[in-house]
């Protein structure tokens, strides 16, 4: 492995642990729920989360929402609503 790959791969995981370094802006992922349906559509748009299942619409939070949330930890703004 050549030198810069090297520098590249250490400045890579000081990123990694410097998660204030990185902020989400706009992320999209599915999420496969206990229905056995399709998975659900969890977007994050610049604060904003928004999820396809019926109780999103409802209440502005979900399962689905909160456990991105979890999953990113303080690397975004929790439970803003679309």
């Amino acid at each position: 492995m050549d030198y810069g790959m090297i520098s590249k791969i250490e400045k890579a995981k000081i990123y990694s642990e410097e998660r204030e370094r990185i902020q989400f802006e706009n992320l999209r992922v599915s999420i496969k729920g206990d229905n056995n349906k399709a998975p659900h559509v969890v977007e994050y748009n610049n604060g904003l989360w928004k999820c396809d299942c019926d109780f999103f619409a409802s209440r502005n939070v979900c399962s689905h929402t909160m456990a991105i949330e979890r999953i990113l930890r303080d690397m975004v703004e929790l439970g803003e609503a679309v």
